[in-house]
């Protein structure tokens, strides 16, 4: 249900004004009403009426204790439900694409985990009704995840969202979820599910504001694919009542309240022009002096690789192959997986393709690997760490990526195959990787998300062709802070000082290499600080495809020693906010 008891129509007689902002340009305005201000995520310009996800969830009922001879009643009738609403977001995940399907996927495998599974069905055998045992477990992992911490903490929204699938299923009510506004409407939640966020319409939800998370959370990386205009961790996002007019700048992080009609016109015809500059764009990626930087495509799978190679991208830099074995009780073949990479590389043939290997483990488990038990599952055995109990897993994907690639370039020209591998911490694992990778007659690199891997940078090109920065996670581990935190969402910002220092070193290293330095993570979709990683010597960066256009009208808006000046401002800042200034107005000075 939503809240929308006194929305009105914005005063410009349209529902909805939305396009990006590359250069800051309508960045800075001032309003007569009270602005929020929060962490920007996907740049973008809204104005319309708030409406509010309601907080009414599921009731458990009154508590009793069963009778021991109804107790498998219970039981049978909580697996049903898990069971049911695993299936359900399966469904929704076969139907999307990208990141949406791989955290649907991943939020599907919660509903049916052996350890939240177990633990209700104790608590059904010791006499507690189904509905109470499923809310109090629930309560009872999250509080577990929360110690934890990192990319554990981040999974308590998922939870929660898959109890209330469960808890509704069980009582027989309405599963919940988002409905239709009657008009275009700006979403404002506490936080929001993968499996609400992955099915937002963009033409009902024109903005999202969240009071939690962060830049780099499953509702910012979804948002991003969609191009919904974003902003996260806003303090009294939650005060805003229904049918309020709020002007949402997702580029700048802020949400005007009831702003004045004369300032909202004057942005939104500012940002209709940069729309039509957007619209239009059709690369390739270039600095106004011809400084070439390659705008690739994050990709998830065959269906996705194919919608996003009609997009203006000159290859893919990132395929994350998760999506094929998370929802798997076995591996999937070596042959399935091949027609999977193929289905890839068929749709960008001639252009650059970079798969990555399996990146499971932490909050993206295997079913048919025991992963055991782990104190804190973000620092463990996640990645290529995966490879060092199950080293086959590894060598088949690479048997089946090198088949996908037989007969294409194998010289890491246009149509290469690259591969590279995550969470690499050390040169020997670099080395190893490499060997394994070559043998299979494939293009080498890794990922630069563990920060000791961006500081061996050197040596670790020394051993491979190319290296990808993963600034989500990088962020996370230089910063030490919780990705979905909303009080941390200033240190889980890429745009610290302290990360884009490591990801200088990185891209001076490629330098020296002569080797290419691209970025893959969620930073390469931020049109401002796609100038800043380019300033700092990023050769390509890799985004959802619907935010390439935004990044490619920004550059080109901008020389590269325009981009080098934003560099050095940004580094010389004292935190992400000041760094966002600093940069900006290098940019448009």
């Amino acid at each position: 249900m939503y809240e929308d008891d006194a929305a009105v129509v914005p005063a410009t007689g349209e529902a909805i004004a939305r396009a990006t902002e590359p250069g800051g340009a309508a960045s800075g305005a001032s309003f007569g009403g009270q602005v929020l201000a929060g962490t920007p995520v996907v740049p973008g310009l809204a104005y319309g009426p708030v409406i509010r996800i309601a907080a009414d969830r599921p009731d458990p009922g009154p508590g009793y204790e069963v009778a021991a001879d109804a107790r498998d009643a219970q039981a049978a009738a909580f697996d049903e439900a898990a069971r049911t609403v695993a299936e359900r977001l399966r469904k929704r995940a076969s139907a999307a694409s990208g990141a949406a399907a791989e955290v649907l996927q991943a939020t599907a495998a919660m509903a049916e985990d052996r350890g939240w599974c177990a633990a209700v069905r104790k608590a059904v055998a010791a006499g507690s009704p189904a509905p109470h045992a499923v809310a109090a477990v629930t309560a009872e992992f999250s509080v577990m995840f929360e110690k934890v911490g990192g990319l554990m903490a981040e999974r308590i929204t998922d939870l929660e969202d898959v109890r209330d699938r469960v808890l509704a299923e069980i009582l027989g009510v309405p599963e919940p979820g988002i409905p239709v506004p009657p008009r275009p409407s700006v979403l404002v939640a506490d936080d929001l599910a993968p499996a609400d966020t992955s099915g937002l319409d963009p033409e009902s939800i024109i903005a999202l504001v969240t009071r939690r998370g962060g830049p780099t959370s499953h509702t910012a990386i979804i948002a991003r694919q969609l191009g919904i205009p974003c902003v996260v961790a806003v303090p009294g996002a939650m005060e805003l009542a229904p049918g309020t007019l709020v002007l949402v700048d997702g580029g700048e992080g802020s949400v005007a309240v009831e702003p004045p009609h004369a300032d909202t016109e004057s942005r939104i015809a500012r940002w209709r022009e940069d729309a039509a500059a957007i619209h239009e764009w059709t690369g390739p990626g270039a600095t106004a002096d011809g400084h070439a930087v390659a705008l690739l495509a994050n990709v998830q799978d065959g269906a996705s690789a194919e919608v996003a190679a009609s997009a203006p991208v000159e290859g893919v830099g990132l395929l994350r192959t998760e999506l094929a074995f998370l929802d798997r009780d076995a591996e999937p073949s070596v042959a399935e997986q091949a027609e999977e990479y193929s289905r890839v590389l068929d749709a960008f043939e001639g252009r650059k393709v970079v798969i990555r290997t399996l990146d499971a483990g932490s909050d993206k488990p295997l079913r048919f690997v025991d992963h055991g038990e782990e104190a804190n599952p973000a620092l463990g055995v996640r990645g290529i760490r995966v490879a060092r109990s199950s080293p086959a897993l590894l060598s088949r994907q690479l048997e089946a990526i090198s088949l996908a690639a037989r007969g294409r370039d194998a010289d890491g020209g246009a149509g290469a195959a690259m591969v590279m591998a995550p969470m690499v911490a050390t040169v020997d694992e670099a080395r190893t990787f490499a060997a394994e990778v070559r043998a299979a007659g494939l293009v080498p690199g890794v990922m630069i998300e563990v920060p000791a891997a961006a500081v061996l940078a050197d040596r670790i090109l020394e051993e491979v062709d190319f290296v990808s920065i993963g600034t989500n996670d990088l962020t996370q581990y230089v910063m030490a802070a919780d990705r979905m935190s909303g009080e941390l969402a200033e240190f889980s910002d890429p745009w610290q000082p302290a990360v884009l220092a490591l990801v200088a070193g990185v891209a001076r290293a490629g330098r020296r290499a002569g080797k290419p330095v691209g970025v893959c993570g969620e930073a390469a979709a931020d049109p401002a600080l796609a100038c800043v990683l380019t300033g700092l010597g990023v050769t390509s960066l890799s985004a959802a495809p619907a935010a390439i256009r935004q990044v490619g009208v920004a550059l080109e808006r901008v020389t590269h020693a325009c981009c080098e000046a934003a560099a050095d401002a940004a580094l010389g800042a004292s935190s992400a906010p000041a760094a966002r200034e600093a940069a900006r107005a290098a940019l448009t000075g």
